[in-house]
Protein backbone atom coordinates (compact mmCIF):
# COMPACT_ATOMS: atom_id res chain seq x y z
CA UNK A 1 0.00 0.00 0.00
CA UNK A 2 1.32 3.29 -1.37
CA UNK A 3 0.34 6.28 0.96
CA UNK A 4 0.63 10.33 -0.27
CA UNK A 5 -0.03 13.57 1.54
CA UNK A 6 -0.36 17.23 0.06
CA UNK A 7 -1.40 19.93 2.03
CA UNK A 8 -3.13 23.15 0.84
CA UNK A 9 -1.31 26.41 0.21
CA UNK A 10 -1.54 29.98 1.67
CA UNK A 11 0.20 32.68 -0.32
CA UNK A 12 1.49 35.07 1.75
CA UNK A 13 2.29 37.90 -0.74
CA UNK A 14 2.33 38.64 -4.65
CA UNK A 15 -0.25 36.67 -5.71
CA UNK A 16 -2.01 36.50 -8.20
CA UNK A 17 1.66 37.24 -10.02
CA UNK A 18 2.17 33.87 -10.81
CA UNK A 19 0.72 33.46 -13.92
CA UNK A 20 1.76 36.29 -15.65
CA UNK A 21 5.60 36.20 -14.85
CA UNK A 22 5.20 37.63 -11.13
CA UNK A 23 6.95 36.72 -7.88
CA UNK A 24 5.52 35.43 -4.32
CA UNK A 25 5.78 33.73 -1.01
CA UNK A 26 3.91 30.99 -0.47
CA UNK A 27 3.57 28.50 2.41
CA UNK A 28 1.37 24.86 2.81
CA UNK A 29 -0.07 24.16 6.38
CA UNK A 30 -1.26 20.99 8.22
CA UNK A 31 -4.16 21.33 9.47
CA UNK A 32 -5.75 20.09 6.11
CA UNK A 33 -4.77 17.80 3.99
CA UNK A 34 -5.57 15.55 1.02
CA UNK A 35 -4.50 11.64 0.62
CA UNK A 36 -4.12 8.94 -1.33
CA UNK A 37 -3.83 5.02 -1.08
CA UNK A 38 -2.91 3.24 -4.02
CA UNK A 39 -2.38 -0.39 -3.99
CA UNK A 40 -1.50 -3.28 -7.44
CA UNK A 41 -4.72 -4.58 -8.10
CA UNK A 42 -5.93 -6.75 -11.67
CA UNK A 43 -7.68 -4.10 -12.76
CA UNK A 44 -6.89 -0.17 -12.48
CA UNK A 45 -9.47 1.40 -10.57
CA UNK A 46 -10.47 4.69 -8.86
CA UNK A 47 -12.89 4.65 -5.98
CA UNK A 48 -14.87 7.98 -5.71
CA UNK A 49 -15.15 9.43 -2.35
CA UNK A 50 -17.67 11.71 -0.84
CA UNK A 51 -17.50 15.01 -3.07
CA UNK A 52 -18.28 12.49 -5.99
CA UNK A 53 -21.60 10.52 -4.55
CA UNK A 54 -24.46 9.72 -7.06
CA UNK A 55 -26.85 8.94 -4.40
CA UNK A 56 -28.95 11.38 -2.24
CA UNK A 57 -31.88 11.92 0.08
CA UNK A 58 -33.51 14.24 -1.84
CA UNK A 59 -33.11 16.97 -4.34
CA UNK A 60 -32.28 19.45 -1.68
CA UNK A 61 -29.37 17.40 -0.67
CA UNK A 62 -28.22 17.34 -4.15
CA UNK A 63 -28.72 21.13 -4.98
CA UNK A 64 -26.95 22.22 -1.39
CA UNK A 65 -23.84 19.94 -2.79
CA UNK A 66 -23.55 21.05 -5.90
CA UNK A 67 -23.85 24.71 -4.24
CA UNK A 68 -20.73 23.67 -1.39
CA UNK A 69 -18.90 21.60 -4.05
CA UNK A 70 -19.91 22.65 -7.63
CA UNK A 71 -20.63 20.19 -10.06
CA UNK A 72 -17.70 18.67 -10.59
CA UNK A 73 -15.79 16.31 -7.88
CA UNK A 74 -12.15 15.01 -7.53
CA UNK A 75 -12.35 12.07 -9.85
CA UNK A 76 -11.76 14.09 -13.18
CA UNK A 77 -8.47 15.40 -11.60
CA UNK A 78 -7.32 11.86 -10.43
CA UNK A 79 -7.88 10.85 -13.91
CA UNK A 80 -6.32 13.70 -15.61
CA UNK A 81 -3.19 13.39 -13.19
CA UNK A 82 -2.81 9.77 -14.37
CA UNK A 83 -3.21 10.80 -17.93
CA UNK A 84 -0.76 13.48 -17.72
CA UNK A 85 2.25 11.47 -15.86
CA UNK A 86 1.26 8.73 -18.96
CA UNK A 87 2.46 11.19 -21.23
CA UNK A 88 5.30 12.42 -19.68
CA UNK A 89 6.53 9.09 -18.88
CA UNK A 90 6.01 8.22 -22.40
CA UNK A 91 7.67 11.46 -23.42
CA UNK A 92 10.78 11.29 -21.54
CA UNK A 93 11.44 7.52 -21.83
CA UNK A 94 10.30 5.94 -18.96
CA UNK A 95 9.11 2.43 -19.77
CA UNK A 96 6.17 1.85 -17.38
CA UNK A 97 5.49 -1.63 -15.67
CA UNK A 98 2.13 -3.26 -16.80
CA UNK A 99 0.68 -3.79 -13.43
CA UNK A 100 -2.63 -2.01 -12.39
CA UNK A 101 -3.77 -0.81 -9.45
CA UNK A 102 -6.26 0.73 -7.15
CA UNK A 103 -6.66 4.48 -6.28
CA UNK A 104 -8.65 6.02 -3.45
CA UNK A 105 -8.82 9.73 -2.46
CA UNK A 106 -9.99 11.68 0.29
CA UNK A 107 -9.57 15.09 1.35
CA UNK A 108 -10.76 17.50 4.16
CA UNK A 109 -9.45 20.74 2.79
CA UNK A 110 -12.09 23.50 2.43
CA UNK A 111 -13.41 23.98 -1.15
CA UNK A 112 -13.27 26.52 -3.67
CA UNK A 113 -11.63 29.13 -1.18
CA UNK A 114 -8.70 29.48 -2.94
CA UNK A 115 -6.52 26.90 -0.59
CA UNK A 116 -5.26 25.16 -3.71
CA UNK A 117 -7.51 22.35 -2.79
CA UNK A 118 -7.55 20.70 -5.99
CA UNK A 119 -4.02 20.65 -6.92
CA UNK A 120 -3.78 19.05 -3.70
CA UNK A 121 -4.94 16.28 -5.15
CA UNK A 122 -3.35 16.20 -8.42
CA UNK A 123 -0.06 16.48 -6.08
CA UNK A 124 -0.78 13.65 -3.62
CA UNK A 125 -1.96 11.39 -6.94
CA UNK A 126 1.80 12.15 -8.92
CA UNK A 127 3.58 11.41 -6.01
CA UNK A 128 1.83 7.78 -5.77
CA UNK A 129 2.38 7.54 -9.05
CA UNK A 130 6.10 8.12 -9.20
CA UNK A 131 6.45 5.56 -6.23
CA UNK A 132 4.64 3.14 -8.22
CA UNK A 133 6.15 3.19 -11.23
CA UNK A 134 9.85 4.10 -9.32
CA UNK A 135 9.63 7.27 -11.52
CA UNK A 136 11.73 10.11 -10.01
CA UNK A 137 10.61 13.91 -11.25
CA UNK A 138 12.91 16.68 -10.23
CA UNK A 139 10.53 18.96 -7.82
CA UNK A 140 10.44 22.17 -10.02
CA UNK A 141 9.28 19.76 -13.36
CA UNK A 142 6.63 17.99 -11.13
CA UNK A 143 5.52 21.09 -10.42
CA UNK A 144 4.75 21.94 -14.07
CA UNK A 145 3.14 18.54 -14.44
CA UNK A 146 0.69 18.95 -11.50
CA UNK A 147 0.18 22.45 -13.85
CA UNK A 148 -0.19 20.50 -16.64
CA UNK A 149 -2.79 18.84 -14.93
CA UNK A 150 -5.63 21.69 -14.75
CA UNK A 151 -4.18 24.22 -17.32
CA UNK A 152 -3.96 21.82 -20.18
CA UNK A 153 -5.71 18.79 -19.79
CA UNK A 154 -9.06 20.50 -17.78
CA UNK A 155 -8.36 24.33 -18.87
CA UNK A 156 -8.58 25.31 -15.89
CA UNK A 157 -7.20 28.60 -15.03
CA UNK A 158 -3.92 28.65 -12.34
CA UNK A 159 -0.82 29.38 -11.80
CA UNK A 160 2.48 27.64 -10.72
CA UNK A 161 3.04 28.99 -6.87
CA UNK A 162 0.82 26.37 -5.63
CA UNK A 163 2.00 23.57 -6.72
CA UNK A 164 5.84 25.13 -5.80
CA UNK A 165 4.48 25.14 -2.66
CA UNK A 166 3.11 21.72 -2.30
CA UNK A 167 5.92 19.95 -4.39
CA UNK A 168 8.61 21.77 -1.82
CA UNK A 169 6.44 21.00 1.50
CA UNK A 170 7.65 24.23 2.85
CA UNK A 171 7.87 28.24 2.67
CA UNK A 172 8.98 29.06 -1.19
CA UNK A 173 10.12 32.70 -2.52
CA UNK A 174 8.94 31.93 -5.86
CA UNK A 175 10.70 33.92 -8.60
CA UNK A 176 8.72 33.73 -12.10
CA UNK A 177 10.69 36.24 -14.01
CA UNK A 178 10.24 35.31 -18.22
CA UNK A 179 13.82 35.20 -18.82
CA UNK A 180 14.42 32.51 -15.96
CA UNK A 181 11.36 30.93 -17.12
CA UNK A 182 12.59 30.53 -20.49
CA UNK A 183 15.87 29.89 -20.25
CA UNK A 184 14.92 26.39 -17.81
CA UNK A 185 11.60 26.06 -17.87
CA UNK A 186 10.72 27.23 -14.19
CA UNK A 187 11.10 29.63 -11.74
CA UNK A 188 14.01 30.30 -9.46
CA UNK A 189 12.48 28.54 -6.14
CA UNK A 190 14.00 29.38 -2.85
CA UNK A 191 12.44 26.58 -0.05
CA UNK A 192 13.25 28.32 3.54
CA UNK A 193 12.45 27.96 7.21
CA UNK A 194 8.76 28.53 8.57
CA UNK A 195 11.06 30.71 11.79
CA UNK A 196 11.67 33.62 9.49
CA UNK A 197 7.85 33.96 9.33
CA UNK A 198 6.01 35.93 11.80
CA UNK A 199 2.81 35.15 13.38
CA UNK A 200 -0.14 34.25 10.67
CA UNK A 201 -3.60 33.55 10.87
CA UNK A 202 -5.92 31.99 8.17
CA UNK A 203 -9.46 32.63 8.05
CA UNK A 204 -12.28 31.54 5.70
CA UNK A 205 -16.39 31.33 5.15
CA UNK A 206 -17.32 28.17 3.14
CA UNK A 207 -20.41 30.14 2.09
CA UNK A 208 -17.84 32.23 -0.49
CA UNK A 209 -16.96 29.52 -2.30
CA UNK A 210 -16.36 29.84 -6.13
CA UNK A 211 -13.86 27.88 -8.66
CA UNK A 212 -10.57 30.14 -9.06
CA UNK A 213 -10.96 29.78 -12.66
CA UNK A 214 -13.45 32.73 -12.38
CA UNK A 215 -10.71 35.02 -11.14
CA UNK A 216 -7.88 33.73 -13.43
CA UNK A 217 -9.54 33.13 -16.51
CA UNK A 218 -10.68 37.17 -16.33
CA UNK A 219 -7.24 38.02 -15.25
CA UNK A 220 -5.67 35.91 -17.99
CA UNK A 221 -7.69 37.35 -21.19
CA UNK A 222 -7.11 40.78 -19.63
CA UNK A 223 -2.89 40.23 -19.40
CA UNK A 224 -2.93 38.98 -22.87
CA UNK A 225 -4.54 42.05 -24.57
CA UNK A 226 -2.03 44.25 -22.55
CA UNK A 227 -4.72 45.33 -20.19
CA UNK A 228 -2.92 47.97 -18.20
CA UNK A 229 -4.09 48.20 -14.89
CA UNK A 230 -3.47 44.61 -15.12
CA UNK A 231 0.00 44.43 -16.05
CA UNK A 232 0.57 47.79 -13.45
CA UNK A 233 -0.91 45.22 -10.63
CA UNK A 234 1.57 42.72 -11.55
CA UNK A 235 4.76 45.25 -11.16
CA UNK A 236 3.38 46.28 -7.77
CA UNK A 237 2.78 42.11 -6.41
CA UNK A 238 6.09 41.31 -7.65
CA UNK A 239 7.76 44.59 -5.83
CA UNK A 240 5.55 43.74 -2.59
CA UNK A 241 6.85 39.92 -2.78
CA UNK A 242 10.81 41.43 -2.98
CA UNK A 243 9.74 43.64 -0.20
CA UNK A 244 9.09 41.33 1.71
CA UNK A 245 11.60 38.57 0.86
CA UNK A 246 14.35 41.43 1.75
CA UNK A 247 12.73 41.66 5.56
CA UNK A 248 12.67 38.13 5.58
CA UNK A 249 15.54 37.41 5.14
CA UNK A 250 17.07 40.19 7.54
CA UNK A 251 15.04 38.51 10.29
CA UNK A 252 12.56 41.92 10.49
CA UNK A 253 8.56 40.36 10.49
CA UNK A 254 6.70 43.52 10.42
CA UNK A 255 5.16 42.88 6.93
CA UNK A 256 1.33 44.42 7.85
CA UNK A 257 1.60 47.00 5.15
CA UNK A 258 2.68 44.83 2.34
CA UNK A 259 -0.12 42.48 2.96
CA UNK A 260 -2.67 44.79 3.02
CA UNK A 261 -1.03 46.78 0.16
CA UNK A 262 -1.84 43.30 -1.86
CA UNK A 263 -5.26 43.34 -1.55
CA UNK A 264 -5.51 47.08 -2.15
CA UNK A 265 -3.68 46.43 -5.57
CA UNK A 266 -5.90 43.63 -6.17
CA UNK A 267 -9.20 45.26 -5.17
CA UNK A 268 -8.64 48.36 -7.62
CA UNK A 269 -7.62 45.82 -10.46
CA UNK A 270 -10.14 42.85 -9.96
CA UNK A 271 -13.70 42.90 -9.02
CA UNK A 272 -14.42 41.60 -5.65
CA UNK A 273 -17.47 40.53 -4.06
CA UNK A 274 -19.39 42.11 -1.52
CA UNK A 275 -18.82 38.72 0.47
CA UNK A 276 -15.06 38.61 0.12
CA UNK A 277 -14.60 42.45 0.98
CA UNK A 278 -16.41 41.66 4.37
CA UNK A 279 -13.78 39.08 5.38
CA UNK A 280 -10.98 41.88 4.77
CA UNK A 281 -12.82 44.66 6.24
CA UNK A 282 -13.63 43.00 9.71
CA UNK A 283 -9.97 41.26 9.79
CA UNK A 284 -8.48 44.68 9.81
CA UNK A 285 -11.10 46.07 11.91
CA UNK A 286 -9.52 43.56 14.82
CA UNK A 287 -6.19 45.71 13.72
CA UNK A 288 -4.45 42.73 11.53
CA UNK A 289 -3.17 43.10 8.23
CA UNK A 290 -5.27 41.17 5.69
CA UNK A 291 -5.23 39.65 2.29
CA UNK A 292 -6.99 36.43 0.38
CA UNK A 293 -4.61 33.33 0.50
CA UNK A 294 -5.94 32.99 -3.33
CA UNK A 295 -8.95 33.12 -5.13
CA UNK A 296 -11.15 34.64 -2.73
CA UNK A 297 -13.36 32.92 0.45
CA UNK A 298 -10.10 32.64 2.63
CA UNK A 299 -7.77 35.14 3.97
CA UNK A 300 -4.39 35.49 5.47
CA UNK A 301 -2.71 37.90 8.00
CA UNK A 302 -0.34 38.94 10.64
CA UNK A 303 -1.13 39.40 14.09
CA UNK A 304 1.05 40.92 16.97
CA UNK A 305 -0.42 39.23 19.89
CA UNK A 306 -3.23 36.64 21.61
CA UNK A 307 -5.29 39.17 22.11
CA UNK A 308 -5.53 40.59 18.96
CA UNK A 309 -6.02 37.07 17.56
CA UNK A 310 -8.40 36.43 19.52
CA UNK A 311 -10.47 39.52 19.32
CA UNK A 312 -10.40 38.47 15.51
CA UNK A 313 -11.39 35.24 16.08
CA UNK A 314 -14.81 36.75 17.92
CA UNK A 315 -15.05 39.33 15.33
CA UNK A 316 -14.81 36.71 12.51
CA UNK A 317 -17.79 34.71 14.33
CA UNK A 318 -20.57 37.62 13.87
CA UNK A 319 -20.05 37.19 10.27
CA UNK A 320 -19.86 33.68 9.74
CA UNK A 321 -16.25 32.82 9.51
CA UNK A 322 -13.07 30.13 10.76
CA UNK A 323 -10.08 31.20 12.01
CA UNK A 324 -7.36 28.94 12.35
CA UNK A 325 -3.38 29.22 13.32
CA UNK A 326 -2.02 27.53 10.02
CA UNK A 327 0.42 24.90 10.88
CA UNK A 328 3.21 25.47 8.68
CA UNK A 329 4.70 22.41 6.79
Amino acid sequence: MIRTTAYPRAALIGNPSDGYYGKTIAFVFKNFSAQVELEESAQLRIIPCQRDRMEFNSAAELAEEIREFGYYGGVRLVKAAIKAFYDYAALKGHTLHSKNFTLRYSTDIPHRLGLAGSSAIVTAVMKSLMQFYSVDISKPLLANLILSVEKDELKIGAGLQDRVAQVYGQPVYMDFDKVIMDSQGYGDYIPFSKELLPPVYLAYRENLSEGSEVTHNDLAVRYSKGDAAVLHAVEQWKALTTAVWNKLQKGEKEIAELINHNFDIRNATIKVSAGNKQLIEVARGAGVSAKFTGSGGAIIGTYNNDEMYNRLVEEMKQIGAVVIKPDIA
